[in-house]
């Protein structure tokens, strides 16, 4: 009687194993019982669709042509500061899109570091925005911009990373600052990007256990300006944050995760300067309060790279795009070095 026990305990554990480490399939836009299409969208060579949002003059007109890679848990319809008068003075053709599994952009399985630049450089062809542009990349969508510094450079007009993502299993990083740095991390956020890094297939179980915490945001990863200026955005209606996930948390949300947090390619110091004769700029703006994104890697980098211009905002939290002065700081620096 003990084998046939054991033989079904051992069937219906992994029976369950199975199910917890398996995601759900994704609800693709347009698919049979997905959400519905309501976004521009272009298709791209390999059958998959990005959406996108225009804002600006239009590009026929525009002199700067500028393409926002939102960060995580966030989409093409991302709120930033910048005023009509600021983009009709510079002639600024602004383009928003949701990375693939986000809003309206179909999933993508093999999503990876090195796939979004070519995204972005055929998003950019097929709407037809000219030979040059400029990236912008806030937090987690500063992985991408990076991705575009090492395959497309010679696409790229000038670059601005705001409180830009950061690898702590970068090879550049020495030991020691990057364990300082990540040890600042609240523990769910370790453990949570420790997973992603080291065992990957045992993400979409971790981020639906309800044992342990993950990912959340709270005091431990805002700082007091943070919090003000959520409150201001409280007030602005928000668009399409339902969209957001609505193809799938793990499309979405855990895939990026998943691709950011991946052994890379490349180091950012094998990064070549794109601009060798400062026809444009490379900038780093970051907040010194930043609870997510710790200071002391950014500055590094900067310093071992140094073409690109670092701004530290001595009382900036995680949310300084947000403050519409700084917002109008950095699109100026970004545009007019």
């Amino acid at each position: 009687m003990i084998a046939p026990i054991a033989v079904a305990l051992a069937v219906g554990l992994l029976g369950w194993a199975y199910q917890a480490l398996k995601p759900p399939p994704p609800k693709i836009c347009g698919s049979p019982g997905g959400p519905p299409v309501t976004s521009n969208r272009v298709k791209l060579s390999d059958g998959r669709h990005l959406a996108y949002r225009e804002s600006g003059v239009p590009k026929e007109e525009a002199k700067f042509k500028i393409i926002v890679i939102h960060g995580f848990d966030s989409s093409k319809d991302v709120y930033l500061p910048i005023t009509q008068e600021l983009m009709e003075e510079l002639k600024i053709y602004i383009l928003f899109f949701d990375r693939a599994g986000y809003g309206e952009s179909d999933p993508y399985p093999s999503r990876s570091v090195k796939s979004e630049a070519f995204d972005i450089q055929e998003l950019a062809d097929q709407l037809q925005i000219g030979p040059k542009f400029y990236v912008m990349g806030m937090s987690m969508g500063a992985y991408p911009v990076w991705s575009c510094l090492k395959y497309i450079p010679h696409r790229l007009s000038g670059v601005a990373l705001v409180v830009p993502f950061v690898h702590y299993w970068w090879p550049c990083f020495p030991a020691n600052l990057a364990r300082e740095a990540f040890g600042r991390l609240p523990l769910s956020f370790q453990r949570t990007f420790r997973i992603a890094h080291y065992t990957p297939w045992l993400f979409y179980w971790w981020m639906t256990q309800t044992w342990f915490p993950t990912l959340s945001m709270g005091q431990a990863t805002l700082t007091d300006q943070d919090f003000e200026i959520l409150k201001k955005l409280s007030e602005i209606p928000s668009v399409g944050q339902e969209k957001v996930k609505q193809q799938g948390v793990y499309e979405s949300l855990h895939r990026d995760i998943l691709a950011g947090y991946a052994k890379w390619e490349f180091d950012p110091l094998d990064v070549s300067n794109p601009f060798p004769d400062n026809e444009g700029s490379v900038h780093i703006w970051q907040g010194y309060e930043d609870k997510m994104i710790p200071y002391q890697l950014n500055r590094y980098l900067s310093e071992k790279l140094p073409w690109i211009r670092y701004h530290e905002v001595p009382d900036g939290g995680h949310l300084i795009i947000n403050n519409s002065n700084l917002c109008e700081t950095i699109i100026r620096a970004l545009l007019l070095g």
